[in-house]
């Protein structure tokens, strides 16, 4: 009897020491926004988005868009939004930034390969300097690798010179 309960008086202090002491759980290296989020980092509510590890801030990528606030402005896809075939495209662009009502619209993968194309269409006057609303409207086939991709608006420049290029570009992910 003496020795079961010697026996059992360190099977208890084994497993309290050895029993109660979680297993390291593996490292996430961040390197970016998303490791920075996915690793269960704080995240601040800003725009865009901001994430600290370590003592350094990882920002959300969203593109171009508040460069490109004052000519174009896009409400559906909003950046980094998950997206499915067919992508509804909505929002609103100055007046200069069509051609006869339509502007072209691009969708790529992570690497810069065109998936969809087509034109935005203005839902009304498009022959002023006011904002005037779009919509677009692009069916894709989910890219094969990587999940990521980019919305490309781009201002129709019907004269060709790059001088007059100019396009709003925004990350998304696909589902």
């Amino acid at each position: 009897m003496k020795k079961l309960f010697i026996f059992l008086a360190l099977l208890s202090v084994f497993l309290f020491f050895f029993g109660s002491q979680k297993q390291d759980e593996p490292k996430i290296f961040v390197t970016d926004f998303i490791s920075c989020l996915e690793a269960g980092n704080p995240i601040m509510e800003s725009y865009p988005r901001q994430c600290r590890a370590d003592g350094e801030t990882f920002i959300e990528n969203i593109g171009n868009e508040l460069e490109k606030i004052n000519l174009v402005r896009l409400s559906n896809p909003r950046p980094t939004q998950k997206v499915s075939s067919p992508l509804f495209i909505k929002g609103e662009a100055r007046g200069r930034w069509y051609f006869e009502a339509t502007f072209p619209v691009v969708l790529t993968n992570w690497d810069g390969l065109i998936i969809a194309k087509g034109f935005a269409t203005a839902e009304d006057e498009w022959m002023t300097e006011n904002f005037v609303p779009f919509i677009a409207t692009l069916e894709f086939k989910k890219p094969d690798y990587k999940e990521n991709g980019y919305l490309i608006l781009q201002k129709n420049n019907p004269s060709g010179l790059p001088e007059f290029d100019e396009a709003l570009e925004i990350p998304l992910l696909f589902e």
